[in-house]
């Protein structure tokens, strides 16, 4: 499913990965951790091809995103479900909206785009926001409406940069459940969090990166 294969990523001043191997089979759970800096959500932005790597070579769902054309990006990720730090809701649309647009780019009909944004929204607690503006929401709640859209689309793969950076200990123990529901019907699972309390709780494959460079990848923190 995700193949790195020695790969580097610098800005300017700062090399942000350094050489970095792992491959992730389908239908995996897997946590990234490490310090703020380490590198986590870069290497999520080029996972989902917002950016390219120096060098080496990086592999999903069969498709070298280095030799990816541009014309093809929006096709690759309409297999993705993404879940952004900092949300990324629009802010001209409300939550039933913001998910709905998602599944137009899949050519469904209204109604069941109504029922799918109706159902993730349901999963999420939400779902009597569904006319609501995102300026209108909670920072948790608006953390919550970015899974929901992520999770619509029924993707093959998730990214999940910090999801329960805005959520309580209660609501960020029942988002993990729900991914990990999701992840035992076959999708794959990435979540970058730095909350050690929480992989602790829901024990999965762990990579751990450190100044760009993963330095454990394991079950057990500190093994």
């Amino acid at each position: 499913m995700i193949l790195l294969e020695n790969v580097t990523k610098s800005y300017r001043t700062r090399l942000a990965l350094r050489g970095i191997s792992a491959f992730i089979e389908r239908g995996e759970f897997v946590f990234l951790t490490g310090p703020s800096g380490a590198g986590k959500s870069t290497l999520l932005r080029l996972l989902y091809r917002a950016e390219v790597p120096d060098s080496g070579r990086i592999v999903v769902s069969g498709q070298d995103l280095a030799a990816m054309r541009r014309r093809d990006v929006p096709f690759f990720r309409r297999r993705l479900g993404v879940v952004f730090q900092d949300f990324k809701l629009l802010r001209r649309r409300t939550v039933g909206e913001n998910i709905t647009f998602v599944l137009s780019l899949l050519n469904l009909p209204d109604k069941e785009q109504e029922r799918r944004a109706y159902l993730a929204l349901r999963h999420m607690g939400l779902q009597h926001r569904l006319s609501a503006y995102p300026e209108e929401l909670s920072g948790g709640e608006q953390q919550r409406v970015a899974t929901a859209r992520a999770l619509v689309q029924q993707p093959d793969l998730i990214l999940a940069d910090e999801p329960t950076g805005n959520l309580d200990p209660e609501r960020s123990h029942e988002l993990l459940e729900l991914f990990k529901t999701i992840n035992y019907q076959g999708t794959t699972v990435l979540v970058a969090t730095h909350d050690r309390s929480l992989i602790e709780a829901h024990p999965a494959r762990t990579l751990v990166l450190e100044k760009g460079q993963i330095v454990q990848d394991g079950w057990a923190l500190g093994d």
